[in-house]
């Protein structure tokens, strides 16, 4: 059913995004926004008026995996494939692109952020998803993001060398993403258990970043792990922090005083203990591995005490990470953290929605229809997520 037709809808129950509501509910859709909410089911009446009407299961806001990579596919895990999946034409990627968009919207995913690629691809099935009929996922693009020369992140980001080639880049960057990324650092050395290498910014080259996206009207993302460069990324306010692991109870005290979100991705880290034949790791490593996801695990609940904007992001596209269902399996480690379903589901929906700005983060009278129906409520059963019977990815934004 088109986004943009009217109808009401009878459910069961449902789930605002920020709060959930048992019972019977009449939804009542107009030209693709909620025109009424309210209790019972008023579905006769309706019917009289001359509205179709829909009865039964249980509805949620569209989810939103806030940190995916469109153009990678997530499904091999050979690395040979994966390094050749890299090397294909252009229009190849974006077609992945297209498919990644697709299979998103499939599972209930109706936005992604891309967490970028040097080729622009996102910025292009950004323009593709604007229509409605297109069967795409929306997307918010942070385009390409700004590294240092020599140094990870050459997929997703271009050099700047120099504060005045930040300063121009990210301006330049600002005119076309929706955010601007950050490669403040590398990636984890799993055998050794730790990040090994020093932050690709400092606190000031990261705070002109910082400053200068803010400048254009833009939040920030920063690519960050290891203490070092968790610790600068949370100095300079970055807009949210993405993965974050070797996380601690000072740097979360910063990131809850500055808003500085937290977008954990557990999903590759947790793949890769679970199946450490795709990497062939050691023991050790394999070791290594469970700690970092267990201490990532203790700060995840850490922050929610301590008041810090959760994200849910998959890092989808890495290996064994799978677009639009990779973002049940980051539930699964949420719930697994001690966090309850509906901050869980909170973090997949309205508190995405409210960091990217949206004048409707929850399911409320006057936003856009972009939700999803499924057969059963989650919080009786969680499964039934993972098999949306109807999905409204809502008008353009």
């Amino acid at each position: 059913m088109s986004a943009s037709e009217t109808f009401a809808l009878i459910v069961d129950g449902w789930f605002d995004g920020e709060a959930h509501h048992p019972g019977r509910t009449t939804f009542v859709v107009r030209e693709g926004r909620i025109d009424d909410i309210s209790a019972d089911d008023h579905g006769a009446e309706l019917g009289r008026q001359g509205l179709p009407v829909l009865r039964g299961g249980f509805l949620l806001p569209g989810l939103v995996d806030a940190h995916v990579h469109l153009f990678l596919d997530g499904q091999p895990t050979d690395g040979k494939l994966r390094s050749e999946h890299m090397k294909q034409p252009l229009e190849s990627l974006t077609e992945a692109a297209r498919s990644s968009a697709r299979q998103s919207l499939a599972c209930g995913v109706t936005l992604v952020r891309d967490a970028g690629d040097r080729h622009g691809i996102n910025n292009r099935i950004r323009e593709e998803a604007r229509n409605p009929a297109s069967g795409l996922a929306q997307v918010r693009s942070g385009g390409l993001g700004v590294k240092r020369p020599k140094r990870y992140g050459a997929f997703m980001a271009r050099d700047v060398e120099d504060a005045e080639a930040i300063s121009r880049s990210v301006t330049e960057l600002a005119g076309a993403n929706d955010e601007i990324k950050l490669i403040l650092t590398g990636i984890i050395d799993f055998d050794a258990g730790a990040v090994t290498d020093e932050p690709q910014f400092d606190l000031a080259s990261a705070q002109l970043v910082v400053d200068t996206a803010r400048a254009c009207g833009k939040k920030t993302f920063a690519h960050c792990s290891g203490g070092k460069g968790l610790a600068i990324a949370a100095a300079a306010g970055v807009g949210s922090i993405e993965h974050g692991f070797f996380m601690d109870r000072e740097i979360l005290g910063i990131m809850a005083d500055r808003g500085v979100a937290w977008t954990p991705t557990f999903c590759p880290v947790h793949f890769q203990w679970a199946h450490p034949e795709a990497v062939g790791w050691s023991p050790q490593t394999v070791g290594n591995l469970r700690r970092i996801l267990d201490s990532h695990a203790e700060h995840l609940a850490l922050a929610v005490r301590m008041g810090v904007p959760l994200l849910l992001g998959t890092d989808a596209g890495s290996m064994g990470v799978e677009h639009g269902h990779a973002l049940f399996e980051e539930i699964d480690r949420y719930l697994e953290a001690g966090l309850s379903l509906q901050a869980t589901l909170g973090a997949a929906t309205a508190n995405a929605r409210r960091h990217f700005a949206s004048a409707h983060p929850i399911l409320a009278k006057g936003a856009p229809f972009e939700a999803v129906l499924t057969a059963l409520s989650p919080f009786e059963q969680l499964s039934t997520l993972r098999k949306p019977i109807r999905v409204w990815r809502g008008p353009a934004s």
